[in-house]
């Protein structure tokens, strides 16, 4: 079926249709016995793996420990975004709680200047400066060449990262430890862990191997709490799966986040306008996470490093305020490029159904915003999308996908036409030659249009369960709260309400009717209304028949204004009922 914003889809195609409406959420999420909901509602940091199931893990923590004994220099070389800046900062308090004298220090790359990852000048200028120890986050399993220059010039180079690894074990880095829970033969239970998660499990291992002992000190159990915030960081941003060992990081580091002892977190939630608030997954997506991303789209990521590193509590606010303007300037510039791309996708016919994904360079496009808005374009197409910096001969970019269409292995199959490409099924990073660029564009949408059907372009709404209104009571919708924080894989639940009867005429809210508001009540006589708010549906009221009754996608709220709480719903899509 289809609505107003898209075509509808269940997310499950089969599942109890009666019971409790959480136990049917439940189920249809494959949580279907008492155990793993157990796990699932109420998660425990013992619910954690063994940290040394990690490949590589414990010899990675060995050589550290080694280094700090004998006072090596050691450098952590963090990715720009918000994943690889709260791995570093995990990394570095761990280090300095364990050696509060060590020679720890810090490198992130400029993305513009240096691009993603390790690099061999910077691991060449490091060893140069005296590094004995590198250790990477977020980045690096498949930087051969880098590793390669690390060896030659007596450097240890210890990999952390989660990114899509090489085939085989033959094709890794050779590197003193590459440290990946999907890396070729692992057996890690769990292979979705972000950067951050990586680097707290190697951070956790430091801690009990420093202590000889599974028991660690108060003080670095203590420490290994107070850093489960950043690690909530980046499991958020970086979208991955948020189910298991990445449900169990988020849960917890968002209770914790409101109550850090880190300055420049606090900074930075101050400068967010969050002090005080109790910090959600909506609120690391759409405010924190888009400030730290700002130094490295807009400016220098080793701003974000050192406010969570070393910057005390004047130099903190500081740097969290000059993060608010660069965020502030990025929303102008993706704002800018946004409306150029759509102009020239639509010009260009990458809109229709015939050429399935967009993929366009532009030499004015800042390199470090393209990513955001290729996910503005994906929410607006529904096909995957790449938009690239033409400059100097080379095109630089990112690409953003839709979940039928696996992106890294659509670049794997172009690689004969790119000069370097990286990261995931669902976000990339790419560069190609402009004399290559026209070849790549029409390669690239071979590959969507042989793996997208029409049918896959339109948007999909999709939707656990049918549900009455009558089972949205206050209890009900506080019980389905307890699903959160909710992301990839574990998304907002969403129920058909069916047959629905318009009781008032709608009502458009705020300062240009932008917004919708409906009242409705179930066909069956006696139940109360149900207030249905629909955010950006201003447009759509003339498209909403409320003479006849409605079928609606809604994901239901609790209000609690005034201490008063009631049940509402957000209204995500609507059509008449189904007959």
């Amino acid at each position: 079926m289809r609505g107003l914003v898209g075509k509808w889809t269940f997310r499950s195609q089969s599942g109890p249709d009666r019971g409790p409406l959480l136990d049917r959420i439940l189920a249809l999420r494959g949580v279907t016995d008492q155990g793993s909901a157990r796990s699932f509602l109420e998660p425990r940091l013992t619910d954690l793996h063994s940290p040394s199931l990690i490949p590589d893990l414990d010899r990675a923590a060995e050589r550290i420990l080694r280094a700090l004994g004998a006072g090596e220099q050691i450098v952590i070389y963090g990715d720009y975004d918000v994943d690889g800046v709260t791995a570093t900062a995990i990394l570095y308090h761990t280090m300095r709680a364990i050696r509060p004298d060590a020679d720890v220090r810090t490198y992130v790359p400029h993305r513009l200047e240096e691009g993603y990852g390790l690099n061999s000048a910077a691991i060449a200028e490091l060893a140069q400066a005296g590094a004995g120890v590198i250790v990477s986050v977020d980045c690096g399993v498949t930087a051969v060449g880098p590793a390669r220059v690390a060896r030659s010039a007596g450097v240890d180079l210890i990999i952390t990262d989660h990114h899509t690894p090489p085939a085989t074990e033959a094709e890794l880095p050779d590197a003193y430890a590459v440290v990946h829970p999907r890396r070729p033969g692992s057996q890690y239970p769990f292979g979705e862990l972000c950067g951050a998660g990586v680097a707290y499990k190697l951070a956790w291992r430091l801690a009990t191997m420093s202590c000889g002992s599974e028991r660690v000190s108060d003080a670095l159990r203590a420490l290994l709490i107070d850093l489960l915030p950043f690690a909530a960081l980046g499991v958020i941003a970086d979208v991955v799966p948020l189910v298991g060992e990445n449900r169990v990081i988020a849960r917890f580091g968002l209770e914790r986040t409101r109550h850090t002892r880190f300055v420049g977190l606090h900074a930075l939630i101050e400068a967010s306008g969050l002090a005080g608030s109790n910090i959600g997954e909506l609120d690391v997506g759409f405010r924190l996470g888009p400030r730290l991303n700002a130094s490295g789209r807009m400016g220098h990521a080793r701003d974000a490093v050192e406010l969570f590193t070393t910057a005390d509590g004047p130099r903190a606010r500081e740097i969290a305020e000059h993060l608010t303007r660069q965020n502030e300037a990025r929303r102008a510039v993706e704002q800018e490029i946004l409306q150029q791309a759509i102009e020239m996708a639509e010009r260009s016919g990458m809109t229709g159904p015939d050429r399935r994904a967009i993929v366009l360079a532009h030499p004015d496009w800042h390199v470090g915003v393209v990513g955001i808005v290729c996910s503005r374009l994906v929410e607006r197409y529904s096909r995957p999308v790449i938009l690239m910096h033409r400059h100097g001969g080379v095109c630089s970019g990112s690409g953003r996908s839709v979940p039928d269409f696996n992106l890294h292995a659509a670049l794997a199959a172009c690689s004969h036409l790119l000069e370097k490409f990286g990261g995931h099924d669902m976000a990339a990073g790419v560069h190609v030659r402009d004399e290559r660029l026209d070849e790549f564009v029409e390669a690239f949408i071979a590959q969507a249009n042989a793996a997208l059907a029409p049918d896959d372009l339109l948007p999909r709404v999709e939707i656990d369960c049918p549900a009455a209104i009558e089972e949205l009571t206050p209890d009900a919708v506080s019980q389905l709260e307890r699903l959160a924080p909710f992301g990839r894989s574990n998304p907002p639940v969403r129920v058909l309400l069916p047959s629905l009867r318009v009781a008032a005429a709608p009502r458009l809210m705020g300062a240009h009717g932008k917004h919708l508001e409906l009242q409705v009540r179930s066909h069956k006589q006696g139940f109360g209304l149900l207030r249905l708010v629909g955010w950006g549906w201003g447009e759509r009221m003339e498209a909403l028949d409320t003479n006849v009754p409605l079928d609606a996608v809604i994901e239901p709220k609790l209000s609690r204004w005034n201490g008063r709480v009631r049940v509402e719903a957000e209204l995500k899509d609507a059509a008449p009922a189904a007959k």
